[in-house]
């Protein structure tokens, strides 16, 4: 396997030199969809990265990325695919929030244009990242006509695979460095899909030979039914609901609380139980302010210049915040609140078509969108079969998709445990839990990060880092 895969790279090489002889020789040179980007409006000083932003024509789609080359090695470190989830939440949101490197200053945040700022725990200090605005209505990606405005899983999938094609056609200096598709929690389903549709297509020799390593996905929505019914566990596990609640639930609803009959009146009045406890907790981590409005944007809050305790009108807020839920809250919210994204000077630094996104949005929830495919474990279990690297991390207070659904379908692969539950640390200090399964060639991370929420590197970005290099590095986590 590794020496037909050598094999392939090595022709892969060749070819490239002849196509790069014959451009010198005719004058060709390929048209390029992405420029690079030096400065951006809120970033003090040239940018300490290769940024480069732009579309690739896929249908009739055009998706738009931000492509970070890595800050190491750019011709030996690995090229990532980062998708985010949603679906319909941009892939900005993982360069600026979760493994970019950059981030917002909100500590010094006081309205206008939000101030940037360089994150020295970027991914991109190991890896060269693709970030795409996936599915088409996502961030900047547009549909040139009606009828391409129209998405799903299947279509998505089938879209994202084909962007990395042709980009790969478009900076082929890429195609000898380790592949990896990435992403985290709706994209949990996208990711291990691209790879198999990568894998096949490695099986056909018409198909451009793509250098796949592996597949990383963070907090993953993989099986509905697993990932909802394992919420009610959770719950208990941390002490949010009582044990008689929880005893009642298991009995009356027989472990099942998605879909229930109307005729169990127990279950349902014992979910009404369950739903007091928790409905005024934030799903992203439950220890943290749940940010949730009642109407108005935060933005709108806080452009009244009302931000003092006390001062926030309950027609805006449900329940009033302190001001340490407010801080907390706006950090979350800057790209919520439309303001750096849709600035002009923005767009126009970001090389964006004009006039193709009327109002971008950090999730569009009015994607057309068919979610076409309820579980994956059945993909992950087909690519279990072949050499490929994996990491599963979830933080172990995310409650949209708990870690407990998570580790089900992991351990319904079958793998055999190489590497036992332990914990893993940084600084010292427990950051979280890991063990490892392998079977042949497949060998299968999965880490927890204490604390952390949803999607983890949200929370603890540079733990998260740490996981990262060590697992891209083959290093013990």
């Amino acid at each position: 396997m590794a020496l037909k895969s050598g094999c392939r790279v090595m022709n892969n090489l060749v070819h490239l030199l002849l196509l790069s002889v014959l451009g010198i020789v005719f004058g060709a040179k390929p048209a390029l969809s992405g420029q690079i980007v030096q400065y951006l409006p809120g970033f003090d000083g040239e940018l300490p990265f290769k940024l480069e932003t732009g579309y690739i024509n896929v249908d009739e789609s055009e998706l738009f990325y931000y492509f970070i080359e890595s800050e190491g090695d750019p011709q030996g470190d690995p090229l990532f695919l980062w998708l985010t989830g949603g679906p319909g939440c941009t892939a900005f949101s993982g360069l600026i929030y979760e493994v970019g490197p950059m981030e917002y200053d909100v500590e010094t945040y006081t309205g206008g244009l939000p101030k940037l700022r360089y994150y020295p725990y970027g991914w991109t200090k190991s890896a060269s990242m693709i970030f795409l605005d996936s599915p088409v209505g996502t961030g900047f990606s547009y549909a040139r006509t009606l009828e391409g405005w129209a998405s799903s899983d299947m279509k998505s999938v089938e879209q994202a695979y084909q962007f990395l094609r042709k980009w790969l056609v478009e900076h082929p200096q890429y195609l000898a460095v380790q592949l990896y598709i990435a992403g985290d929690s709706y994209a949990g389903k996208i990711v291990p899909l691209i790879t198999k549709k990568i894998m096949d297509g490695n099986k056909d020799k018409a198909e451009q030979f793509l250098n796949v390593k592996g597949y990383l996905v963070g907090s993953p929505r993989t099986d509905l039914l697993t990932e909802e019914n394992s919420k009610v566990e959770l719950f208990h596990r941390l002490a949010l609901i009582s044990d008689e609640i929880y005893e009642n639930l298991k009995k009356s609803c027989n472990d099942s609380y998605v879909t229930v009959d109307p005729s169990n009146t127990q279950c349902l009045a014992a979910l009404q139980d369950l739903k007091k406890c928790v409905k005024d907790l934030s799903t992203r981590d439950f220890l943290e302010p749940n940010c949730e409005l009642s109407s108005n944007d935060l933005a709108d809050v806080l452009d009244r210049r009302s931000v003092t305790e006390g001062s926030l009108d309950s027609e805006f807020l449900l329940p009033p915040m302190s001001m340490a839920a407010i801080s907390y809250c706006t950090a979350f919210s800057i790209t919520h609140n439309k303001i750096w994204a849709n600035d002009e000077s923005v767009q126009e630094a970001l090389h964006v078509r004009k006039e193709t996104v009327r109002h971008w949005e950090r999730c569009n929830n009015s994607l057309l969108y068919t979610k076409d495919i309820k579980n994956v474990v059945p993909v992950h279990k087909e690519l279990s079969g072949l050499d490929l690297e994996v990491l599963v991390e979830s933080g172990d207070h995310d409650i949209a998709v708990p870690y407990i659904g998570t580790l089900k379908w992991i351990k319904s692969l079958n793998l055999s445990v190489v590497d036992g539950w332990r914990p893993w640390h940084v600084d010292n200090q427990v950051a979280g839990y890991t063990t490892k399964y392998s079977e042949k060639g497949y060998h299968l991370t999965f880490a927890t990060v204490k604390g952390a929420g949803h999607p983890a590197p949200e929370f603890y970005r540079r733990e998260c880092f740490y996981l990262f290099d060590r697992w891209i590095k083959h290093k013990t986590i």
